[in-house]
């Protein structure tokens, strides 16, 4: 079971892993907000979840394509 949740923690998405690690908070905290979040406004912190997976894939793929020295090759 933990290895389904590591996976799912951070290589589906990891918004809530990252956002956890960078303020100090726990993950379980964050993901509770964002399910309750979603249940009170009817599904408005999906769109801002989404938005910040999408700017993580970016970043790591921005930050990977600069360090790879056959890129310019």
């Amino acid at each position: 079971m933990n290895k389904i949740k590591d996976f799912v923690e951070w290589k589906a998405f990891g918004v809530c892993a990252a956002l956890g690690n960078k303020l100090g908070i726990a993950t379980s905290r964050i993901r509770i907000f964002f399910i309750y979040a979603t249940f009170l406004t009817m599904g408005s912190p999906l769109i801002v979840y989404m938005i910040l997976a999408f700017w993580m894939n970016i970043k790591n793929y921005i930050m990977n394509a600069r360090r790879n020295p056959l890129r310019y090759l």
